[in-house]
């Protein structure tokens, strides 16, 4: 694999930003991997993998073997800088969702050699990250064959109304200018009241030692209430990068990379 950290400007953002890129890489010579892995002489899938609130784009290559984990896919890894915006177009700050929705796959395109094809790009993340995954996927359906969240922080009105710690008061007045996200774009609970037959696959884990586990378990059954298929996964595990690495693999085991 190829590791690149690439800063740029966003026109979105007004401000240079940065991302990390992981490129499937032909090798022979290297020890203590497969060989060439997945890779082959067609442009590969990618992934967009998102960090959490406390993270940057760096964060999954140093705290995970994502780099490992994706050699032996053949499969491209973006990951872009958010900062603390939850992947939303912040009440006060910046055009985070704009950027991400928009401009970042644009950029990716004109930079690097990857599929451009709806069934070879998915989208996945942790925490604030495994929020951002769905959020995109529900309101931007038709980019991806396959999401994932893993320890989502998945209902904000529920952490508006039940988490009373201040810097989450701090925060949710920042980017979502203090309002109440219920029913509004969002809300993952909401937009899966909207949600259609065009949904890529999706996919929510989450360690029932978890302090976001009411949140997945609130998604879950806003899913089924709709009767939106969402793959579950619920079992030991806190808010730790422990289980995060372990279950990034089995995200990557599920995504549809064979079709």
């Amino acid at each position: 694999m190829a590791l690149i950290r690439c800063n740029f400007m966003s026109e979105t953002l007004e401000l240079g930003t940065s991302m990390t890129v992981l490129l499937p890489q032909r090798t022979a010579a290297q020890i203590g991997l497969s060989g060439e892995g997945g890779a082959t002489d067609d442009p590969p899938p990618v992934l967009y993998l998102l960090h959490g609130l406390t993270d940057d784009d760096t964060a999954w290559t140093r705290y995970s073997s994502i780099e490992r984990y994706a050699a032996a896919k053949g499969l491209a890894v973006v990951m872009p800088q958010v900062h603390r915006s939850f992947y939303t177009d912040e009440k006060y700050g910046l055009k985070h969702w704009t950027f991400l929705s928009e401009e970042l796959p644009a950029i990716v395109a004109s930079m690097f050699r990857v599929s451009a094809r709806r069934e070879d790009t998915f989208v996945a993340g942790l925490s604030m990250g495994g929020y951002g995954a769905l959020k995109w996927a529900l309101r931007q359906p038709g980019r991806f064959a396959a999401a994932a969240s893993l320890s989502g922080a998945l209902d904000v009105a529920y952490m508006l109304e039940h988490d009373q710690r201040p810097h989450v008061a701090d925060l949710i007045g920042r980017v979502f200018g203090g309002a109440d996200p219920a029913g509004t774009d969002d809300d993952l609970l909401h937009l899966l009241t909207k949600a259609d037959d065009r949904l890529p696959e999706l996919m929510v884990r989450c360690g029932t030692e978890d302090h976001l586990l009411p949140h997945n378990e609130r998604f879950v059954a806003a899913a089924r209430k709709e009767n939106v298929a969402l793959e579950v996964g619920f079992g030991p595990g806190a808010h730790v990068w422990d289980y995060w690495d372990e279950h990034i693999q089995a995200v990557l085991d599920w995504l549809p990379l064979d079709r």
